[in-house]
């Protein structure tokens, strides 16, 4: 596969132009809310090189991830369900609509061949599984929330693209209709008539496809339908544009968190466990899912970890928390309702 074509495209001097004149965007690059480093300070990037050679147990699972067979082709159509496809992949049925979020069906998480390979079990599902999707989101550019051939693949189901500023350029590049593509910015919304609204919201990490970084916007999303109003995480460090959200669009039925691929050594750009019970509480969600796990193996920790340690901490929060097996239906009418098996004690 051509690594230049899945690469994307760098946004054009139209786009720019009107970048410059934006509050998040300084000197070519979007900026975070608050200074936002890539590693703890007085870390370097040789030293956490050289800790990843130091042998960690069970960063990879010895017996395949689990899965469910749902097929989303024929979900009745006045079901509200979610379902993971493990990662940050997932897709949702709601009030008739259907949207997909950073689907990566390609089986690794890197346009090397062969490497970031998905953990046996966990890749189940791929882009003819999928029904004609409403709305596709994209959190951010990295290859683990926007795979090449994934959306190619998908491209003639897919009614709207909606991404963060500059995103879009890629999708162009890859030969979208450009009336398919929106980007926004922080806080802009699209409405999407009949009750639906989405709205971009900030993210606390960084964006870039190669060596380029910050060059197109990181986002999260609130997604508001006739029925429900559910945050959509991106991959975000803790800050204080989780009360901000909250304040402006809370109380959430849900919120998909972002928990896995985390390390102290750089804790402004991916959330702790700990951190992410805080952040649902600011975002006065009633319940939430944590993904960004158990399909890619993308920090030394074990694999298992961010859901051993995130039910727990919600556990002694009291905070109600969603932890399907990849593909299994999380009907969006009854959370709360159901008491999820810890499926990932069976294989630690």
């Amino acid at each position: 596969m051509n690594l230049k074509k899945q690469m994307g495209q760098f946004p054009n001097e139209k786009r720019k132009i009107y970048f410059s004149t934006l509050p998040n965007y300084t000197n070519g690059k979007f900026q975070n809310i608050l200074p936002t480093p890539a590693l703890l300070e007085g870390e370097s990037m040789t030293k956490l090189l050289l800790q990843t050679l130091c042998k960690i147990e069970n960063v990879t699972p010895k017996l395949p991830i689990p899965f469910v067979v749902t097929d989303l082709k024929n979900l009745k159509p006045e079901e509200n369900a979610l379902v993971w496809f493990g990662h940050s992949s997932y897709f949702i049925q709601i009030d008739g609509k259907k949207f997909l979020v950073d689907p990566v069906f390609s089986g690794n998480a890197s346009p090397m061949p062969g490497s970031i390979k998905a953990f046996p079990g966990s890749d189940h599902y791929k882009p003819e599984d999928m029904p004609d999707i409403d709305v596709l989101l994209i959190s951010h550019d990295h290859w683990d929330h926007l795979d090449y051939s994934t959306v190619q693949t998908l491209k003639e189901k897919v009614g709207k693209v909606i991404c963060g500023l500059g995103t879009g350029q890629h999708f162009e590049y890859w030969g979208w209709e450009t009336d398919k593509i929106i980007e926004k910015n922080w806080w802009e919304s699209i409405d999407l008539a009949d009750g639906f609204t989405v709205t971009l919201t900030p993210a606390r990490h960084f964006s870039g496809r190669l060596l380029n970084r910050n060059i197109s916007l990181w986002t999260s999303f609130v997604l508001q339908t006739p029925s429900k109003k559910l945050f959509l995480g991106g991959d975000s460090g803790y800050g204080n544009h989780f009360t901000e959200i909250g304040e402006k669009y809370g109380p959430f039925d849900l919120a998909v968190m972002e928990c896995g691929q985390y390390n102290e050594k750089w804790p402004y750009i991916h959330s702790l466990p700990e951190q992410i019970i805080e952040e649902v509480k600011e975002l006065k969600a009633r319940n939430f899912i944590p993904v960004h796990h158990s399909k890619f193996k993308l920090a030394q920790h074990p694999w298992f970890e961010p859901l051993e340690l995130v039910s727990k901490y919600a556990e002694e929060n009291n905070v109600p928390i969603t932890h399907p097996i990849i593909g299994e239906k999380v009907d969006l009418d009854q959370l709360g309702e159901v008491a999820w098996k810890k499926w990932w004690e069976e294989l630690m």
